[in-house]
């Protein structure tokens, strides 16, 4: 029997040209706007060989089939979209900012009726929250709260609905987490942050298993002309050939220090699934395939004391993404547009890969500091 490749396997091998002599191993970067008629490609803005290799390699890493787009909250608008006009989405609270000032603005112009936004731990909650509903958007852990829901079971009550669902996986990536074979119809990244890992390229991807819903979510990027740059999508397919190995060192750097940082003194809490105090440890223990990289902490004395301790920060940088090789931090709360659900002395760590000893050096440091 043909061994099934494992997902460090697919990211690495899928997306790859055909192994002939004289071959590149890499899919070069093809930047055209216009093709010779006679073929499928027609445009520039339909399609590219550059995003399909991507799309390749993202849709077997989550099992289903991938649409690129230029950035993640552009694939967060491609999943948004099928809702029908004046609709209800159920939401999750303290949860990734831009979607929910998406929500917000589409409520605000009708687009949307009714946004209910609900504790995804909460199953009870959830499940209420579903009657009526066209859409259920989950992320777990959330960002920045790190909350866990219970997956199964609210894809299982949405089933019941008639509920369309919705998973971001940014922060776990198919290597921790794969939505769709849990039962979700839609998953969404940001490709700028894990995909990518180096901090210098924009995209976002959606991903279904429903060709139906596919060919919807390529024709909202080709009438709204969501596209990604050529360039781009060569970086985040030259990145996702190291997710599993940036994946790794991440997720056992974030547990390393999440450990040393619980109890703390200077913090009043550390939020990470990995630590067997966390609400939610039990759930990601047994839906992910690891904790991921971050960790978030609320530093006693609040927001002065947090935005304190990122500038007391030597090796750590002050930054508002994550996902990258690089450790960064952020207080969440200086962005007027975040949750108010979320503390004002919140910072969220996204742990690189670099030397475990010198991250945790620098960051004890700031706070003794």
């Amino acid at each position: 029997m043909k061994r099934i490749p494992s997902p460090a396997t697919i990211a690495v091998s899928a997306g790859r040209p055909p192994h002939e002599p004289d071959e590149p191993l890499n899919v070069p970067m093809s930047f055209a706007s216009t093709y010779v008629q006679g073929g499928g490609a027609v445009y520039g803005r339909f399609t590219n060989p550059t995003w399909e290799a991507l799309e390749d390699a993202v849709g077997q890493l989550e099992g289903g089939i991938a649409v690129a787009y230029g950035s993640g909250l552009a694939a967060v608008s491609a999943a948004l979209d099928p809702v029908p006009v004046g609709g209800t989405v159920v939401a999750p609270l303290g949860s990734y900012s831009g979607t929910l000032a998406m929500l917000r603005t589409m409520q605000a112009r009708g687009r949307v009726g009714e946004v209910r936004l609900v504790d995804p731990a909460d199953t009870a909650a959830v499940t209420a929250a579903l009657p009526g509903a066209d859409l259920l958007w989950i992320e777990s852990p959330t960002n920045p709260l790190l909350a866990v829901a219970d997956l199964p079971a609210v894809v299982a009550a949405a089933r019941a609905a008639g509920v369309t669902t919705v998973a971001d996986a940014t922060f776990t990536t198919p290597l921790v987490l794969r939505p769709l074979d849990i039962g979700f119809d839609v998953v969404v990244h940001s490709g700028t942050k894990y995909f990518s890992g180096h901090s210098d390229a924009l995209l976002g991807v959606l991903v279904s298993r429903d060709e139906a819903r596919v060919d919807a979510a390529r024709a909202v990027r080709t009438t709204y002309g969501a596209v990604p740059g050529t360039a781009e999508a060569w970086l985040v397919l030259r990145g996702l050939r190291t997710l599993h190995l940036r994946v790794e060192r991440g997720q056992a750097n974030a547990a390393e220090l999440a450990v040393r940082l619980e109890g703390h003194p200077a913090l009043d809490r550390v939020r990470y699934p990995g630590l067997a105090s966390d609400p939610g440890h039990k759930r990601a223990a047994e839906q992910m395939q690891g904790f991921g990289s971050i960790v978030c902490i609320d530093v006693r004395g609040g927001a002065a004391a947090a935005e304190r301790l990122v500038a007391a920060c030597e090796l750590w940088t002050p930054a508002t993404s994550l996902g990258g090789v690089e450790s960064t931090l952020e207080r969440r709360r200086r962005h007027s547009g975040e949750s108010l659900d979320v503390p004002e002395g919140l910072v969220r760590l996204s742990v690189g890969v670099e030397d475990v000893e010198d991250l945790w050096a620098d960051l004890s440091a700031a706070l003794e500091a």
